[in-house]
């Protein structure tokens, strides 16, 4: 009898062991999704004005040029790195693309194209740098930070460049059967990044060097090579980030971007990204993270919060989230 009963007890603790096992396994996977869920809700019940398809359109384009960011910076955080240099790159894309896209001047495909070359163009020499250099990302993409805003300022001597043609500015702020333009861009990004990161010998290479990256060599990855294109892909994205921002503000700014590598970073730590453990991140935890950054700004926008509260809550959330980051690969 009392065998039994021991018998019954211990299936009892086993059973409860792994519902709490499967309980956290769902929180991992799905926390901030119930987050960006119970950020709708508490900010649709603080403002009659939030859960409104206008808004809510309004919300995924504010957020699509930081989120579009975020997913190269994420890609690059996998591989244990950093990149703080695309608000910079974003400025002088800006500029450059707005001095080519006045009425009756460049066609707007050559504006693009010069656009994202420019954008590959800083983010491969990061990636030459930092491999072939062997000089820590941090640093190598500060130095970029800054001297890309110096260009931007440079090239246009501290001023904006304006009168933009009616093509390039459908870009940010056209829409195509009701959505918006940069809405598109930005999915289209996500897609391409899932598959790039899921599907391809790439993908499978950047987890391979931020899991491992000596074990990555010997096992034959040609690191410095693929992580140039990491870099150039990355700065690619910032590219069209610089594009999709200057047709949406309607003139090149070379104060434009600043701060959004931190936000950035934000989206992907939010979104799962490591940032003490490499091999860690997804494209669709950033997707998310951005979103959530994009809820939070506008629904306290919509409060009339101060957009000093909102940086300090920023960095309050940065924080947390390496903390228990940190917490958790600790207990691994």
């Amino acid at each position: 009898m009392n065998e039994t009963l021991a018998v019954k007890e211990q299936k009892s603790n086993m059973t409860s062991r792994n519902n709490s096992t499967k309980i956290k396994a769902l929180l991992n996977r799905y926390g901030m999704l119930l987050i960006l869920l119970a950020l709708v809700v508490l900010m649709s019940i603080l403002s009659p004005t939030f859960f409104t398809s206008g808004n809510l359109l309004n919300i995924v384009r504010q957020m699509s040029v930081v989120g579009i960011v975020a997913i190269g910076v994420t890609m690059i955080i996998i591989t244990t790195g950093i990149d703080l240099s695309s608000g910079s790159v974003i400025a002088l894309v800006s500029v450059v693309v707005a001095s080519m896209s006045h009425p009756n001047s460049y066609s707007l495909v050559l504006a693009i194209l010069v656009g994202l070359g420019l954008g590959a163009l800083t983010g491969v020499i990061n990636g030459v740098i930092i491999s072939k250099g062997k000089i820590a990302p941090f640093i190598v993409t500060l130095g970029m930070m800054t001297a890309a805003r110096g260009a931007a300022l440079l090239y246009t001597d501290g001023r904006p460049i304006g009168n933009l043609s009616a093509a390039f500015k459908f870009i940010g702020q056209g829409s195509v059967v009701g959505i918006p333009v940069p809405i598109l861009i930005f999915i289209l990004v996500a897609v391409v990044s899932y598959i790039l990161l899921n599907n391809t010998k790439f993908g499978k290479y950047i987890y391979a060097m931020g899991g491992n990256e000596q074990a990555a060599i010997i096992a034959g990855v040609h690191v410095s090579k693929y992580k140039i294109m990491l870099y150039g892909y990355a700065g690619l994205l910032s590219g069209i980030a610089g594009i999709m921002l200057t047709s949406r503000i309607a003139s090149g700014q070379p104060t434009s971007g600043l701060m959004y590598e931190m936000d950035a970073i934000t989206a992907a730590v939010i979104g799962g990204a490591s940032l003490t453990s490499g091999g860690i991140g997804t494209i669709g935890g950033t997707v998310i993270g951005a979103l959530i950054i994009g809820v939070m700004n506008n629904g306290l926008d919509l409060l009339n919060v101060s957009s000093y509260w909102q940086q300090i809550l920023k960095g309050v959330i940065i924080t947390v989230a390496v903390f228990i980051d940190s917490r958790k690969n600790k207990k691994k």
